[in-house]
């Protein structure tokens, strides 16, 4: 057996130099904005010292990070979307500074790395096709940057602190520079029954971030963070374990049956799921707490309530007791009644209470995002300038989907030309992403393709496709084709014949 230090001396030299090098890197530009809730001395315990490991994922960060304060400072942005596609993202390196990928939560840290190997081949083949040219000649070869930072969706990060370090851990071993991870609930992320999402307590998706950030730090990445918050429009809340969420949780205010009851008579009579919902809704006098004492408080009253429980973190039992004591009688309120079958407690979102979730948690990340898949102007001023006032500098992100009405949200035409950098001005919303044109934009390309390929075979596809191509391809002074593996499977084989393959002084 070898031992891994000489004596108990050289153990604590080690450690102690491995927490002076972690407290020194926390002050870093790249590393100083966050707040940590453990020490330098917990990572040093649980790293790896005196084996160090670099990883590609750091490099990747550092250098997202420089593109979005770059914008910030002039108050541009960076747009880009989705894609799972290797070939795709090499030609997005045509015109854009990031890559997004999103999709299956078990696959995305495998794309996520073929993408990044395709870019390190793509940035292979260019240097070495560069390189056998001298210097004026190299003015007509392609010179992209192929290492575009990849940004991707680690979802609800599987939940579980164990389950979420595996899973970040993933993502910086395939070379990822950012990931963004939200607040959903674990399997209750659904929108297709007519029903808004999920959240979970505030302190659960805390310790999300609080996990995400350890992990980084264990593995001493500099590896973005972008804390995502779907609170926005969402609909039910997985627990009521956190007081900060207690004002926007509802209750039924009248003495009814419960609503899994409701569910179940209703099932009986055929009456559909979502009308025996608003009915119940409708009878029980769905309320949050707060306005249910309004309803039974005289003016006078509900103000001596509201002076206690404001600007502060206040429990429903001691919410209960100040009511009490502000109208002289019990105010009825029960949240189990509105329960579903899978548990969750009915939820009042606000503007107030999406600022909040995301001023809590930006400390941990490094970006922040709101999705809202209905964008308003109203709601988008609130949110941003809302976090800006207690985070001046911060950088945003958002989001589009593929199918929302922008006129719909009061935006003109005028206003929708201008859009992208209205909000990145005014806001600090730096990178903006199409998420699903990896689903929507490439469907429909291969459905219009197809469809005029069995329509006019090869004479369309020529037209169509080849000849664009053709004509659109780097070539070198030869008329080769330089974006191809030939001058890279060449190399190989002149390095190992000993022949020299970059171009003479």
């Amino acid at each position: 057996m070898s031992l891994k230090w000489a004596n108990t001396r050289k153990e604590i030299e080690a450690f102690e130099a491995e927490v002076t090098s972690i407290e020194a890197w926390w002050q870093t530009d790249r590393q100083k904005h966050i707040a940590r809730p453990y020490s330098a001395r917990s990572i040093a315990a649980l790293r790896n010292i005196g084996f160090k490991q670099e990883y590609a994922s750091s490099t990747q960060g550092r250098k997202l990070w420089r593109i979005l304060n770059e914008h910030n400072a002039k108050g541009t942005y960076e747009l880009t979307f989705g894609t799972t596609e290797p070939l795709i993202a090499k030609e997005m390196a045509q015109a854009m500074q990031t890559v997004y990928v999103s999709g299956a939560l078990y696959l995305v840290p495998s794309v996520v790395k073929r993408i990044f190997n395709t870019q390190l081949f793509h940035d292979q083949r260019q240097t070495q096709l560069r390189m056998r040219y001298d210097e004026a000649d190299r003015d007509s070869l392609e010179c992209i940057d192929y290492m575009l930072p990849i940004v991707a969706d680690c979802d609800m990060g599987f939940g579980t602190l164990t389950g979420c370090m595996k899973t970040v851990r993933s993502f910086v071993e395939s070379g990822v520079a950012m990931i963004h991870i939200d607040d959903l609930a674990m399997g209750l992320k659904k929108f297709t029954n007519g029903e808004g999402r999920t959240i979970i307590p505030m302190c659960e998706y805390l310790d999300r971030l609080k996990t995400v950030r350890m992990t980084f730090d264990i593995m001493g990445a500099d590896t973005m963070l972008l804390c995502r918050c779907d609170s926005d429009n969402a609909e039910f809340i997985s627990s009521v374990l956190d007081p900060r969420d207690h004002p926007y949780v509802l209750g039924a205010t009248k003495s009814v049956q419960s609503f899994v009851a409701a569910i179940n008579a209703g099932k009986e009579s055929g009456k559909a799921y979502l009308a025996v919902k608003e009915d119940w809704k409708t009878t029980a006098g769905l309320k949050t707490f707060d306005e249910a004492v309004k309803a039974v408080a005289t003016d006078e009253q509900y103000r001596q309530y509201v002076a206690e429980v404001a600007n502060q973190v206040v429990a429903l039992p001691q919410r209960r007791t100040i009511a009490r004591n502000a109208t002289g009688q019990v105010v009825f309120f029960d949240w189990e009644l509105p329960r579903t079958p899978h548990g969750q407690y009915m939820w009042q979102w606000s503007m107030q209470q999406v600022i909040d979730r995301a001023v809590l948690a930006a400390p941990l990340g490094d970006v922040t995002w709101s999705r809202q898949d209905k964008p308003n102007k109203k709601d988008m001023h609130d949110f941003h300038m809302g976090v800006r006032a207690v985070y001046p500098d911060r950088l945003f992100a958002f989001g589009f989907i593929g199918a929302y009405d922008f006129s719909k949200g009061g935006y003109s035409p005028d206003e929708l030309q201008t859009f992208h950098s209205d909000i990145a001005r005014e806001y600090g919303i730096v990178w903006q992403v199409q998420p699903i044109w990896a689903t929507q934009g490439l469907s429909l390309h291969a459905r219009q393709f197809a469809r005029a390929f069995v329509q006019e075979g090869m004479a369309g596809y020529m037209r169509d496709v080849a000849r664009p191509a053709i004509e659109s391809m780097h070539t070198d002074k030869y008329g080769k084709p330089t974006a191809r593996g030939g001058y890279l499977a060449d190399a190989f084989f002149d390095v190992v014949a000993g022949r020299e393959i970059t171009s003479e002084k």
